[in-house]
């Protein structure tokens, strides 16, 4: 079967603290725990967060291998872009920064016109958007 719109999208990412990641990304931006695996201490045996929306094509994969973690390195430019097709509300906005999250100013002039950025406590970068998904 070749790919298409239909195909799942898994973005996976290695996070320092996955404890974090769950308060920023369901406590936070409202994403539900599709699945979870502790690590039992064996090498190569990774603990998972997997969170997104039920019933979404996508979700994010958070991975920590307590034996040898991998440091995140996002860059300026790795963005998940949510597109709210609304104005961002202050409360999400204040949600996401009590649990973990950091509003900071968008590199990509475009994003402080159309939304809001945040850091999250993998220091990855989340644009809620004002505008509505069109790809022209």
């Amino acid at each position: 079967m070749p790919a298409d719109a239909t195909a799942h999208v898994r973005i996976a990412r290695p996070s320092r603290d996955l404890e974090a990641a769950e308060r920023f990304w369901v406590s936070g931006l409202g994403l539900d725990v599709l699945y979870r695996h502790a690590a039992d201490g064996t090498p190569g045996r990774h603990s998972l967060l997997m969170v997104g929306w039920a019933g979404a094509a996508w979700h994010l994969e958070l991975v920590l291998d307590p034996v040898a973690p991998v440091d995140p390195r996002p860059t300026s430019e790795d963005l998940l872009v949510v597109y709210l097709g609304e104005p961002v509300p202050d409360s999400l906005v204040e949600r996401l920064e009590r649990h973990g999250g950091t509003r900071v100013p968008a590199r990509n002039p475009y994003w402080e016109t159309w939304g809001v950025t945040l850091r999250d406590p993998d220091g990855y970068l989340l644009v809620l958007s004002t505008r509505t998904w069109s790809p022209s």
